[in-house]
């Protein structure tokens, strides 16, 4: 019994023909085998398709913000046509509720306008000129994901209220009279069999409204009853960001639909905050690209010098704000811009629009401000010296990396990388999203990793013993320590994040003293060589369980006193407790159930109101009484274990 399969391809498709011998004949495929999902079935079936990944909320780009998003979007494209200068959002006991002071949903179709795909008023060009979602799916795909979903919109006197579950109509209330102001508000409940054991991070949704009033001059939101406004725009967002000394003033350059803010520090990195009609686009695109190109060019001939790129970036912290009209995304959730022009119908690019507004705008500001433009022109001069006094070190480091064959002394890769894939095309489901490096300490922990891990997608990198505090260190460091360099080479970041090996890169450390240590010094070189691992949401910390609780029927992990004594209450009495050490003594095979799809990671995150260069030096610089002291003060002494309950 065998099938040949037949790949035929058509242009850029592949045509799939089955050649089937008589023995599978008994198979058939008729008309009853073609399904017809409701549209709320196939968002429940494929919601991935529709708001990214779904996650539990311990990462900004989860689900249950993405769905916060999609209804604040209506908002402010409301917001944008003059409409409301005030959007209210609560969350409280798992309910989100957004009032907006819009025009509200024309009454007739607020059904369907929540109900039915492709339906909204922001197919007409003329009443939404530059709104984020054009597609009709946002409030269709919340509705879909919430246990209850309700929807009021009140215009001029009158209120229409219908109520959802999964979609599905529930009940469509009578036109009734109301004193409340024009407007939209929409209360749900997502679906915890689909978002599960979820939780709001009020931190992010905080971001995600500051972004919104950064980009929306004159609006005001509120999250239950504490209000943000910005009165610079972009200019407040870069100035409450940057966690560096500022090399000079803020430049704020604007047109109806470019908005440029921007300055350079003493960082390394390279920091951007993009935006295409209000939507903060994580992953770049055409506009950061084309800002980038303009950028260099500018500089290029106002100083008349050829400078490196690199050197003119190095240190740049800068927003760019567009307006497009009809913007395409490369996803639904939008962080990427694949637009090529301004307008559909205008012919005119977004590559040439910034380079015409950048080239006048900015070289004008230069010429008008001799000041700034010797300042910058020092940090180009001062990273092009850095630059080149690493040079002969980066060679020396490459030789070294050689022969210290990376792959087989530090680095276990994983096969996605060894078999030398190609360049992922747009659209295309990119395989470096599941791919993880743990960075281990020791051997025996490494061998563990190594025998459990999902080798086609998860690598392994070996330190050797403790690495070198790097605060306050020079970037030449990188190259002069061997381990810095191994492992910089393995997530070959050297000449910027666009060439990231791995989408996740794991510290993986003992839960003792040592291991905590470890940590910090690992999270101390990425924030001060590579903070973008940690901006751009890369770095975790692995968490492993410190008990096993188990009798004859059954095992339970406890990654806390408070699950072990849960445990022990479940398994009954006198099961055996192991108090894990360290990586090491936790058999290979037990560690699959910790590195597989139940992995715990704590992403190492950064808040803007974060001061790193005074938390480094607090807790990593030279102040070592300071904190004894502050150790002293704030001890917890917690009483032992007891003994006899361990074995």
């Amino acid at each position: 019994m065998r099938s040949n399969i037949i790949f035929q391809p058509h242009f850029t498709q592949f045509v799939f023909m089955a050649v089937i011998d008589e023995t599978l004949q008994g198979v058939s495929y008729t008309e009853d085998n073609i399904t017809t999902l409701e549209w709320h079935e196939h968002i429940r079936r494929r919601p991935g398709m529709y708001i990214g990944k779904l996650g539990d909320g311990q990462y900004q780009d989860d689900g249950i913000y993405v769905l916060i998003k999609e209804i604040i979007d209506n908002s402010i494209d409301e917001f944008m046509m003059g409409n409301g200068k005030q959007i209210e959002v609560s969350i409280v006991d798992d309910q989100v509720t957004i009032r907006d002071y819009g025009r509200g949903i024309p009454l007739g179709k607020v059904v369907d306008v929540v109900s039915k795909m492709n339906t909204g008023g922001k197919y007409d060009s003329d009443a939404f000129q530059k709104s984020i979602g054009l597609n009709g799916v946002g409030s269709k795909a919340v509705n879909a994901l919430s246990t209850s979903f309700i929807v009021e919109s009140m215009r001029d006197g009158k209120m229409k209220r219908a109520e959802f579950s999964r979609g599905i109509l529930i009940k469509e209330h009578e036109l009734q009279d109301t004193t409340e102001k024009n407007g939209t508000r929409i209360s749900y409940i997502v679906d915890n069999t689909i978002f599960e054991n979820y939780s709001y991070h009020l931190d992010f949704v905080v971001q995600m409204l500051k972004n919104y009033t950064y980009l929306n001059k004159g609006l005001k939101m509120v999250l239950n009853g504490t209000p943000y406004v910005s009165k610079e725009g972009i200019v407040d967002l870069l100035r409450d960001n940057i966690r560096e000394e500022q090399l000079y003033p803020i430049i704020h350059l604007e047109t109806k639909d470019l908005e440029i803010a921007m300055t350079h520090t003493t960082a390394y990195s390279e920091d951007y905050y993009t935006f295409v009609n209000g939507q903060h686009t994580t992953q770049g695109g055409t506009h950061l690209a084309a800002f980038k190109e303009a950028l260099a060019k500018t500089v290029r001939e106002f100083y008349k010098k050829e400078y490196d790129v690199n050197d003119i970036r190095m240190g740049i912290s800068a927003v760019v704000s567009i307006r497009v009209q009809e913007p395409v995304f490369e996803s639904q959730t939008k962080t990427k811009l694949g637009s090529k022009d301004m307008s559909p119908k205008d012919g005119v690019s977004i590559r040439s629009y910034m380079m015409d507004f950048i080239g006048e705008q900015f070289d004008n500001f230069l010429h008008r401000n001799p000041e700034t433009a010797k300042a910058l022109q020092d940090k180009i001069i001062s990273s092009e010296a850095d630059r080149k006094s690493i040079s002969k070190i980066q060679k020396e480091a490459k030789e070294k990396a050689k022969k210290a064959n990376l792959n087989n002394k530090k680095l276990r890769d994983c096969r996605w990388h060894l078999s030398d894939p190609k360049k992922v095309k747009d659209n295309e489901a990119d395989p470096r999203e599941e791919t993880s490096l743990f960075i281990t300490e020791g051997n025996s922990a490494s061998g563990s990793i190594t025998k459990a891990r999902n080798a086609n997608y998860q690598a392994v990198f070996s330190l050797r013993g403790k690495p070198l505090n790097t605060f306050g260190l020079k970037r030449d460091i990188v190259y002069k320590n061997e381990e810095f360099y191994l492992l910089q080479a393995a997530l070959n970041i050297e000449d910027g994040m666009d060439n990231l090996r791995y989408n996740k890169v794991i510290i993986a450390t003992d839960a003792d003293v040592d291991g905590m240590h470890i940590r910090l010094l690992m999270i101390t070189f990425f924030l001060q060589f590579f903070p973008d691992v940690i901006k751009e949401g890369h770095l975790f910390i692995l968490q492993t369980p410190l008990f096993r609780v188990r009798n004859k029927k059954k095992t339970q992990y406890c990654y806390s006193d408070d699950e072990r004594e849960k445990a022990i209450k479940a398994l009954g009495p006198k099961p055996e407790i192991t108090r894990f050490k360290g990586l090491g003594e936790i058999d290979w095979q037990e560690f699959r159930e910790f590195i597989g799809e139940g992995i715990r990671l704590d992403q190492v995150t950064m808040h803007t109101a974060d001061n790193i260069k005074e938390l480094l030096t607090f807790y990593m610089g030279k102040n070592t009484p300071t904190r004894q002291q502050f150790i002293i003060d704030n001890l917890v002494v917690e009483e032992d274990l007891v003994e006899d309950q361990i074995y």
